[in-house]
């Protein structure tokens, strides 16, 4: 993987390859649940939505591990249900989507994900929304930003925290104006908070804000 082809990629799989080991489980984790989120229409077992909304959870520390570990075993019942009981086998959307979800949930090893994410991407529209996804949670990991401690106004950790707790992404670009307004003159990340997204929990800018990896 080469910073062009990372920032070009279509398909999220090698950009995970990529990123295993060097990246933290939540973002890994908030990703799958960002590809959940993307397909939530296929998701047709309520086990699965489940999985991801606790994982979500999990990743900001609101749930516990013997609850995402329960989860996860409902998920993947869900999966093996699906499996056998619908036409299609494990190429039908329905259950890749719902293995992503147990995927989500997975503990540990959320990093071993399953290359079903290249088949999930065929189902989502457009279909390099996933792997936007994936830069905007992991930013571009071949040009780390230094982020100034000075640009961390009142202003702007409370337009982030907002952001974040709310998943209020259509405030990005006020973020942005309040950066520039303290000073920050990095275009990576004015460009980002500016850019048309898709912005989802995790996003790399809000998290450095906050301190969170």
């Amino acid at each position: 993987m080469t910073e062009a082809g990372w920032l070009a990629a279509t398909d999220p799989t090698p950009m995970l390859e990529f990123l295993r080991g060097e990246s933290s489980d939540r973002k890994f984790r908030l990703f799958a649940v960002a590809c959940c989120h993307a397909v939530a229409a296929l998701l047709i077992d309520g086990r699965s939505m489940r999985a991801a909304e606790v994982a979500e959870r999990y990743a900001e520390g609101l749930a516990s591990r013997p609850e995402l570990t329960a989860v996860a075993q409902s998920s993947g019942e869900a999966d093996t249900e699906l499996l056998y009981s619908r036409e299609g086998g494990d190429e039908q959307p329905e259950f890749v989507a719902a293995c992503v979800a147990t995927w989500a949930a997975s503990n540990p090893g959320v990093q071993n994900y399953p290359t079903m994410v290249a088949q999930l991407a065929s189902q989502v529209s457009p279909p390099e929304r996933l792997a936007a996804c994936a830069r905007d949670i992991f930013g571009n990991p071949f040009r780390p930003v230094a982020f100034d401690p000075a640009w961390l106004t009142s202003t702007v950790i409370a337009l982030a925290a907002g952001i974040y707790e709310d998943k209020a992404f259509d405030r990005m670009p006020i973020l942005a104006d309040a950066l520039q307004d303290a000073g920050c003159d990095s275009t990576d990340i004015l460009n980002h908070c500016r850019g048309s997204g898709p912005h989802v929990r995790g996003c790399w800018v809000v998290d450095l804000i906050l301190g969170i990896s």
